[in-house]
Protein backbone atom coordinates (compact mmCIF):
# COMPACT_ATOMS: atom_id res chain seq x y z
CA UNK A 1 0.00 0.00 0.00
CA UNK A 2 1.31 3.43 -0.92
CA UNK A 3 1.07 6.48 1.36
CA UNK A 4 1.83 10.18 1.21
CA UNK A 5 1.48 13.10 3.60
CA UNK A 6 -0.78 16.11 3.05
CA UNK A 7 0.87 19.51 3.57
CA UNK A 8 -0.78 22.47 5.28
CA UNK A 9 -1.68 23.71 1.78
CA UNK A 10 -3.50 20.45 0.96
CA UNK A 11 -0.76 19.25 -1.37
CA UNK A 12 0.92 15.85 -1.57
CA UNK A 13 3.48 14.04 -3.68
CA UNK A 14 2.23 10.94 -5.42
CA UNK A 15 4.47 7.98 -4.70
CA UNK A 16 6.57 6.79 -7.63
CA UNK A 17 4.68 3.48 -7.86
CA UNK A 18 1.38 5.38 -8.25
CA UNK A 19 2.83 7.70 -10.91
CA UNK A 20 4.16 4.69 -12.79
CA UNK A 21 0.88 2.75 -12.51
CA UNK A 22 -1.04 5.71 -13.96
CA UNK A 23 1.74 6.48 -16.47
CA UNK A 24 1.83 10.07 -15.23
CA UNK A 25 4.24 12.67 -16.52
CA UNK A 26 4.79 16.28 -15.43
CA UNK A 27 1.87 18.40 -16.58
CA UNK A 28 -0.66 15.55 -16.72
CA UNK A 29 -4.05 16.17 -15.16
CA UNK A 30 -5.83 13.95 -12.66
CA UNK A 31 -9.51 13.31 -12.06
CA UNK A 32 -10.91 12.34 -8.66
CA UNK A 33 -14.04 10.18 -8.50
CA UNK A 34 -15.68 10.25 -5.08
CA UNK A 35 -17.75 7.11 -4.58
CA UNK A 36 -20.80 6.70 -2.35
CA UNK A 37 -18.90 4.39 0.01
CA UNK A 38 -16.35 7.12 0.79
CA UNK A 39 -13.63 5.76 -1.48
CA UNK A 40 -11.88 7.98 -3.99
CA UNK A 41 -10.54 6.81 -7.33
CA UNK A 42 -7.67 8.63 -8.98
CA UNK A 43 -7.66 8.67 -12.79
CA UNK A 44 -5.32 10.17 -15.35
CA UNK A 45 -7.25 12.30 -17.83
CA UNK A 46 -6.48 12.10 -21.53
CA UNK A 47 -6.64 14.99 -23.96
CA UNK A 48 -9.47 14.69 -26.47
CA UNK A 49 -6.91 14.67 -29.29
CA UNK A 50 -5.51 11.37 -27.97
CA UNK A 51 -8.78 9.68 -28.94
CA UNK A 52 -8.28 10.43 -32.66
CA UNK A 53 -8.70 7.23 -34.63
CA UNK A 54 -10.07 5.26 -31.69
CA UNK A 55 -13.19 4.35 -33.66
CA UNK A 56 -11.42 3.61 -36.92
CA UNK A 57 -13.54 1.62 -39.37
CA UNK A 58 -12.15 -0.98 -41.77
CA UNK A 59 -12.58 0.22 -45.35
CA UNK A 60 -12.52 3.95 -44.60
CA UNK A 61 -15.30 6.42 -43.94
CA UNK A 62 -18.98 5.50 -44.00
CA UNK A 63 -21.43 7.82 -45.72
CA UNK A 64 -24.25 9.51 -43.85
CA UNK A 65 -26.72 7.65 -46.07
CA UNK A 66 -25.19 4.29 -45.11
CA UNK A 67 -25.38 5.22 -41.42
CA UNK A 68 -29.03 6.22 -41.73
CA UNK A 69 -29.82 2.93 -43.50
CA UNK A 70 -28.05 0.92 -40.78
CA UNK A 71 -29.99 2.76 -38.08
CA UNK A 72 -33.29 2.18 -39.90
CA UNK A 73 -32.48 -1.52 -40.39
CA UNK A 74 -31.59 -1.89 -36.73
CA UNK A 75 -34.79 -0.16 -35.64
CA UNK A 76 -36.81 -2.44 -37.90
CA UNK A 77 -35.11 -5.51 -36.44
CA UNK A 78 -33.26 -6.32 -39.64
CA UNK A 79 -29.76 -5.71 -38.24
Amino acid sequence: MQESTITSKGQTTLPKAVREALKLRPGDKLRYLILDNGEVRLLRTRPLASLAGALRHEGGAVSLHAMEEAIADGAAGQG
